[in-house]
């Protein structure tokens, strides 16, 4: 890989990746936290199908649900594996600091993530984490952008409750996944290399910590894996 350290990214996202499959292994029990049962009759009748195949579907959904929770911070993690960046615990005023690149980030893997008044918060939070910084920029990541958009722009979120945007700073900024990589890694073509080699790696950590083997080449090879990054970026391969 030329925008990343192989085998610092593996390190990086093992754990997640573990919680990943685990969860697909797991033998979810609908009723430990109390079943719907209002919910599940109404939605079988209308979907057509009967409450025991209303049961397999709702475990899907609920096992997509940990998985999807598991992935949250994945991007924080590979981004934290970049030379020069560092991703800080949960907990902290934001995700990640360059100190090389003097620049401060928060981290949301789509544009619909965050709701008006998070944003408005999310501003603040950049404005205190670089107001002892003098010379850092503060960005807000939109990691899969809306409408295939390229962006990297001064930041104005709407305050609801004043109904006005906060004011525009060259130092506070939102930025696509595609732009923020690049700049983070000095390659231009980052996030295409790292979407390419993912499955690779994470083939390789399902085996090594379980002993299943995993046909990456299959999926990465496929017309569907393109056409998914071509939906999300506007943009092929290069």
């Amino acid at each position: 890989m030329k925008a990343f350290n192989r085998k610092k990214l593996k390190d990086a996202i093992r754990s997640d990746i573990k919680l990943v499959y685990q969860a697909q292994q797991e033998k979810l029990d609908l009723y430990r936290n109390t079943l719907d049962c209002f919910s599940a009759s109404i939605d079988a009748l209308i979907q057509g199908i009967s409450i025991d195949d209303w049961l397999q579907q709702e475990k899907a959904r609920q096992i997509q649900k940990t998985k999807q929770n598991a992935i949250g911070s994945l991007h924080e993690k590979i981004m934290g594996s970049v030379a020069g960046v560092e991703n800080l615990p949960v907990g902290n005023l934001i995700d990640i600091v360059a100190d090389r690149l003097k620049m401060v980030a928060e981290i949301k893997n789509k544009h619909n993530t965050t709701k008006g008044n998070h944003k408005v918060q999310i501003y603040r939070d950049l404005v205190k984490a670089i107001e002892d910084k003098p010379g850092y920029t503060g960005y807000y990541v939109e990691v899969l952008p809306k409408g295939q958009k390229i962006y990297n722009e001064p930041f104005t979120p709407s305050d609801n409750q004043v109904k006005v945007r906060l004011p525009a700073r060259e130092d506070i900024r939102v930025i696509d996944g595609k732009s923020f990589y690049s700049l983070i890694t000095d390659h231009e073509n980052a996030i295409y290399e790292l979407y390419q080699e993912i499955p690779k790696i994470v083939s390789e950590i399902i085996e090594e910590e379980f002993g299943k083997k995993l046909d990456p080449d299959s999926l990465v090879e496929s017309e569907a894996f393109s056409d998914n990054f071509l939906m999300a970026y506007g943009d092929k391969f290069s």
